[in-house]
């Protein structure tokens, strides 16, 4: 792993003068607005595998082409203008892009017209208006299990259902307390929808959400005269939660059976999996405590508990976020992720719960799986099994366990997987390769490169970045990265920005374009800053130990791990040890707030956004796995409380925060402008009205500025 990274440091000092030799400069408006659009790096439209097809098929300067995987070459192009004659042909307007492409069949697309969706046949070059009813994407939670045909949403609260034609109205007690069809759960344990589709469509399992014992959170709407308030359901850590159950309806008899989960109404019911042939339906249910779950599995007809498969413990919580996969072909087996061995790999089960074998072992981590072959021999995934910056596309096989590695460069690969599992679309990027774009065959690795990337800042002046990692005080590698300044030279002495967030489910250093950067870090560099981040103990993909540390008192072992960073930065001749900032958001906000309160004088400066400031107002689901109850924890909150620390600020601050946040509620950072003002502390503040935890849109360049000119005016 080392040598990995000495030649990474290489690849990034190297090949990059040329780089430098243009004189055009960012603005801060381009970089943050123009970062992630025609100044990112560019991808082929509409890439992906034709249904049922081993065809590939994407959008290039308004063309649509169809490939074959096997050589490359081009099967199909068919332009905007030879679309737009057919189009004039059957009095129909024609279309100034080629947008929304979505295939059917080999023979027949849908794509975006003027006037809504239309239907090209290819043999036929014939084009009429598409009968789809849910493409438009209008319906709020749609799910679709046949588009245009079979599919659900939700009104308000309650659940709908349209059958060919014909709309069902499922539930009608929905209201401000009672939720259906809605994600629950407040997002967590991967979940991020309320409905399941059954795998034939016979029936579809949806959540009900009781709301009625959790306390109402006001919501300030500033626009309009005068304010008013919007209340929301919002859980804090210690308080009642919400009750979930599950419900099933039968699409023939349009009736709904209610699924029978014992224990206490504050569990959690995560990871929904329907057995192949419709008649069970499992449930991974999650106590409260967040140390204990059992894969359950129920009557799908009746609702009535079978027997629970096996179940998981962990004596500082476990958090499964993927649900069972049952085997292609053989509805006997299916497929579990889980870290009880302290990363996440697959096991095989037998569906009556007995254990077959561990399939994949290491000290690295099965990140998504992504489907099966043909036959259901072989399983794919992505994993970081090289170095945990890197991601790459795998196989593995369920008899042998033989583990195949499908991409080979050193870097990020994303794959796309056709149905068959013959081919797979790779799209690749590492430190210094904005994008590529290959087609692999999955059964002798022949890869055909079909797109490469531009720099698509090219045209400008940019300071050069590395990827490394250093070790913290247990010897345990921190990966990091380091932008320097344009026109650098070793000789000065540059102001330094350190951007973190340092938070579960998070990695913001990876081998991909820029090492994981963001364009306005570039902006900082043409000021003559170096900015620096470092993912510490706290952070994802590095195994449960790396992450598990921080539960009961967040904030400390990652603010040990970032001081290394520090330490690793007064170390360079070239950084001003007296000229150093950090900047942060949401967990990263409250890892700033920390850092220049609990080690007063380390920075000299300060942005936080969105902080949380005390544990005890944050939600239930996510604030209780790493710090338990504030009941069973009082030392912990307390002792990261940042109101306790607010008088021992020295050196600027800069808080921030959305004026309708309903993530990190406004409340956090309004406590501590009231303690400041006790204190007779000084800082500074600007509040975001109309947005929530996140400022975007136009108004994200205006708060990029503020900040970067934060750092600009007083560093």
């Amino acid at each position: 792993m080392k040598n990995l990274f000495v030649t990474l440091s290489l690849l990034c000092s190297i090949g990059v003068s040329h780089l430098t030799s243009q004189n055009k400069l960012l603005s801060i408006q381009e970089a943050v607005l123009k970062g992630r659009t025609s100044l990112a790096p560019k991808r082929l439209q509409n890439l992906d595998f034709i249904p049922n097809s081993n065809k590939v098929s994407y959008i290039e300067n308004n063309e649509l082409l169809v490939l074959d995987p096997a050589s490359g070459k081009n099967l199909l192009s068919i332009t905007r203008s030879a679309l737009n004659k057919v189009l004039v042909s059957q009095n129909l307007d024609t279309v100034s892009a080629l947008d929304g492409v979505k295939w059917k069949n080999e023979n027949e697309f849908f794509f975006l017209g003027k006037k809504g969706e239309l239907a090209y046949t290819i043999d036929k070059k014939s084009i009429v208006k598409s009968d789809r009813k849910s493409s438009d994407g209008t319906l709020e939670n749609l799910d679709v299990f046949e588009e245009g045909v079979t599919f659900a949403w939700t009104v308000e609260n309650n659940l709908f259902i349209a059958q060919k034609g014909t709309a069902e109205q499922v539930t009608r007690d929905g209201s401000y307390e009672l939720v259906y069809g809605k994600s629950v759960h407040r997002d967590e344990f991967g979940i991020h929808k309320g409905t399941y589709w059954s795998p034939k469509g016979n029936y579809i399992a949806y959540y009900r959400m009781d709301q009625s014992d959790v306390t109402d959170y006001p919501i300030i709407d500033w626009t309009t005269y005068p304010a008013k308030n919007k209340n929301i359901k919002y859980p804090m850590a210690g308080n009642k939660s919400h009750y979930v159950t599950l419900l099933v309806h039968n699409l023939q008899t349009q009736k709904s059976i209610s699924i029978i989960t014992e224990g206490p109404k504050e569990q959690y019911l995560t990871n929904i999996a329907w057995s192949p042939d419709e008649t069970k339906i499992y449930i991974d249910i999650i106590n409260r405590e967040q140390n204990q779950s059992k894969l359950n599995e129920y009557n799908a007809q009746t609702g009535a508990f079978i027997k629970t498969l096996f179940s998981e413990n962990d004596d500082k919580y476990i958090e499964p976020q993927h649900a069972m996969v049952f085997v292609k072909n053989n509805p006997g087996q299916f497929i579990w992720q889980s870290r009880r061995d302290g990363y996440n790999h697959f096991y095989l089960y037998n569906s009556d719960g007995t254990l077959v074998k561990q399939l994949t072992k290491g000290n690295w981590e099965v990140k998504a799986e992504n489907g099966f072959d043909e036959k259901g021999e072989n399983l794919f995934f992505h994993a970081n099994e090289q170095s945990p910056v890197n991601q790459d596309f795998y196989s593995v096989n369920l008899k042998t366990g033989k583990l195949t590695r499908l991409t080979k460069d050193s870097g990020f690969h994303t794959a796309v997987l056709n149905k068959k599992g013959d081919y797979l679309i790779d799209n690749f990027s590492s430190c210094y390769t904005p994008r590529e774009c290959r087609l692999i065959n999955t059964s002798n690795g022949k890869s055909t490169t079909i797109f490469n990337a531009e720099d698509p800042t090219k045209e400008y002046k940019k300071g050069t970045w590395t990827l490394f990692s250093i070790k913290n005080t247990e010897g345990t590698d921190l990966y990091c990265r380091l932008f320097k300044p344009v026109d650098f030279d070793s000789t000065k002495k540059y102001p330094v920005l350190v951007y973190l967030y340092n938070g579960p489910h998070s990695q913001l250093v990876t081998n991909t374009w820029m090492a994981g950067g963001e364009l306005w870090y570039q902006y900082m560099a043409e000021k003559g800053f170096i900015v620096f981040t470092l993912d510490g103990r706290g952070t994802s993909n590095r195994g449960k130990a790396f992450e598990q540390v921080i539960h009961r008192q967040v904030g400390t072992k990652e603010m040990e791990d970032q001081l290394k960073g520090v330490e690793y930065l007064k170390s360079l001749s070239y950084v001003d040890a007296n000229r150093m900032g950090v900047h942060g958001w949401s967990y990263g906000g409250f890892m700033t707030t920390s850092l220049m309160t609990r080690y007063p004088g380390t920075f000299k400066v300060a942005a936080a956004g969105g902080p949380v400031i005390d544990w005890k107002y944050y939600e239930i689901m996510y604030g209780e796995r790493y710090m338990d109850m504030p009941q069973e924890n009082s030392a912990g909150y307390d002792a990261n409380n940042l109101l306790n620390h607010v008088d021992k600020l020295k050196g600027k601050l800069l808080m921030i925060h959305g004026a309708q946040d309903d993530v990190v509620v406004w409340q956090h950072s309004i406590m501590y402008q009231k303690k400041a003002v006790d204190k007779g502390i000084q800082l500074d503040y600007y509040v975001y009205p109309g947005h929530q935890h996140n400022v975007l849109g136009k108004d994200r360049a205006h708060l990029m500025e503020k900040v970067c000119n934060y750092f600009i005016d007083n560093l």
